[in-house]
């Protein structure tokens, strides 16, 4: 049997949504152990004299518990 845990983490990128989430994904998984997924729950941008400066996302990753 497993259990799995929710951590929530926000994550960002100056390229894209995409890449904000692949950032989270990839230094979530330096910490937690056994990262088997990931939901975004929401998107944001930094806007700095009408441009996009900054992609957020906060999101849900899932990780299994070890005995």
């Amino acid at each position: 049997m497993s259990v799995a845990k929710v951590t929530e983490i926000i994550a960002s990128s100056k390229k894209s949504f995409d890449d904000a989430v692949e950032n989270g994904v990839e230094r979530a998984s330096k910490t937690l152990k056994n990262v088997t997924g990931a939901w975004v729950e929401s998107q944001k941008v930094v806007v700095e004299d009408g441009k996009v400066t900054e992609y957020r996302v906060a999101m849900k990753v899932t990780f299994i518990l070890k005995d």
